[in-house]
């Protein structure tokens, strides 16, 4: 695996790895990598015959108040898990590199950008489509890979990449979750162990709300109502019913609805969800 710090090599790099019988994959990272990253870059390996990952914690997306300085950073291991799953190139720009003194251009994906996380971290997602799009320009992939736990910036990006007419596929891949049930996340390394326990009402009131969609109940706020039972220990930041791809608010649950959750476990915001794929015959 080569590690590469500048546009200029990441782009001739992938300017020659691209062909048309040949693709590329591109997963971005933030790094603190764990089994829900190695998961894409399986995907990746498995549809594409060159992969590009890319480790950078992008300042842009974290607002005054977050955890920018101290979200975990353990470089070395991630290298050596990327290069055991057989990554080709991993793209680890400096801030500098990234944003160099002048840039100018953001990119706000207007109205489903402020929606769900959007509305909680106001910005976030201008900084997410911003460096996105920018790693698409730089590695020009077939393919890119991201998680389905971070659903609302799963719909940003394919309206993104809609918009602006990137020419790849933008391929969401399942949650990958721990034996006790919570989603993977870098950020559970803040948690201690009582928190973690306390965390778990994340994944149970989504289950909860999946039983009772599988008995028949079909009423948002119902469904709303049953999954909050197990939410009253956490600080709830949004409990949500919303198309998956436009994140809006829907009444009534049907194939393509989001349900989605945020909360606050001690000082860490966690998020989870669920997507219906079909609902079972009454």
């Amino acid at each position: 695996m080569k590690i590469v710090e500048t546009v200029a090599e990441m782009q001739h790099l992938c300017r020659n790895l691209r062909t048309e019988n040949a693709p590329l994959g591109l997963v971005p990272t933030m790094g603190a990598l764990h089994a829900g990253h190695l998961s894409l870059v399986r995907r990746a390996r498995s549809e594409c015959a060159s992969i590009a990952a890319t480790i950078f914690v992008n300042p842009l997306q974290f607002g005054p108040n977050e955890d920018l300085a101290k979200y975990p950073r353990t470089f070395d291991e991630d290298c050596r898990q990327l290069a055991d799953e057989g990554v080709s190139l991993l793209f680890a720009p400096t801030t500098a590199e990234m944003y160099p003194p002048g840039a100018a251009t953001t990119i706000s994906v207007t109205g489903i950008g402020d929606r769900l996380d959007g509305a909680s971290r106001p910005g976030h997602f201008t900084g997410v489509a911003t460096v996105v799009a920018k790693l698409f320009h730089i590695a020009h992939p077939h393919r890119a890979f991201f998680g389905q736990k971070d659903a609302a910036q799963l719909a940003v990006l394919r309206q993104m990449a809609r918009d602006l007419n990137f020419d790849l596929e933008i391929i969401g891949c399942p949650i990958v979750r721990d034996a006790d049930g919570l989603a993977l996340s870098s950020r559970n390394k803040y948690l201690s162990p009582a928190e973690r326990t306390e965390a778990l009402a994340l994944p149970r009131a989504l289950r909860h709300i999946q039983q009772s969609i599988a008995s028949g109940e079909r009423q948002s706020d119902a469904l709303i109502q049953q999954g909050m039972q197990e939410l009253n220990r956490v600080k709830l930041d949004y409990l949500a019913t919303v198309d998956a791809q436009t994140l809006l608010p829907v009444s009534t649950i049907q194939p393509g609805t989001l349900i989605a959750v945020a909360a606050w476990v001690g000082q860490t915001r966690l998020i989870d969800n669920f997507l219906v794929e079909n609902l079972p015959s009454s």
